[in-house]
């Protein structure tokens, strides 16, 4: 396991641009050991015969297949709307 010590700790904070106090320091090295600490509790967990998955829930395509189906005639299409020309739909001028 790497070792964090406060040297790794200052030098993280400072390529991170951080400012940290010496009570700073010491409170993230013990942090910082304590999550190595998990993490290595997690690659001793055997996965040998685990299959590697990138992503853990399942992607499927829940979208339909298109299906063409019955539409109106353009004429009773315009027919329902408020603002038209004889051949199209008319919207409002763009500035």
């Amino acid at each position: 396991m790497m070792k964090i010590t406060p040297e790794l700790v200052r030098s993280v904070a400072q390529n991170a641009r951080l400012k940290l106090t010496s009570e700073e320091v010491s409170k993230y090295s013990k942090d910082l050991a304590d999550i190595l600490k998990h993490f290595e509790v997690l690659s001793e967990a055997d996965t040998k015969s685990t299959e590697p998955s990138f992503h853990p829930i399942r992607i499927i395509n829940v979208a339909r297949e298109d299906e063409a189906g019955e539409c109106i005639a353009r004429e009773e299409a315009l027919s329902l709307a408020k603002h038209r020309t004889q051949t199209h739909f008319k919207g409002p001028k763009t500035q």
